[in-house]
């Protein structure tokens, strides 16, 4: 693998991430979907490619994110530089997940932008454990 060319071995590595990666296009349509986020959402790269992101957002936080997608697309501005953002998503089969990630702009020459990736976590689990714990602490500190 010390042969591959830097475009080769970025390739494999976004591949191979058990993270997923993923871009959107301006207009929220998804154009890159690694096997990460083939495992993470259920579905194959060949069902997400060319849909609208709404295949992973709950119906009920779309509007919001459309709102702030259109204008981080008109002004080519986010306020999510180099945040970690924590968002329900959702899973093919229906179930709601829990998920961290982080987004890198993609501007085109003239910095307009072209559409954005996605890095992103599945923290379901670690969300669950978290909020029982809370549940508990406030049980105990209620004397219950």
């Amino acid at each position: 693998m010390n042969n591959l060319d830097p475009t080769k071995l970025i390739n494999e590595i976004v591949s191979r991430a058990p993270d997923a990666i993923m871009y959107a296009d301006r207009d929220g349509i998804i154009r890159m979907w690694n096997k990460g986020a083939e495992r993470i959402f259920g579905y194959l790269a060949e069902q997400a490619i060319g849909q609208s992101l709404d295949l992973i957002i709950p119906e009920k936080l779309r509007e919001r994110h459309w709102e702030g997608y259109h204008k981080t697309m008109a002004t080519g501005e986010t306020r999510y530089g180099t945040e970690l953002l924590a968002v329900p998503a959702m899973h093919q089969g229906g179930l709601r997940l829990s998920t961290e990630f982080s987004i890198v702009m993609l501007l085109d020459e003239e910095n307009k932008p072209l559409g954005v990736a996605a890095i992103m976590r599945d923290v379901s689990e670690r969300h669950a454990k978290e909020k029982k714990l809370r549940e508990r602490l406030a049980e105990l500190e209620s004397g219950s």
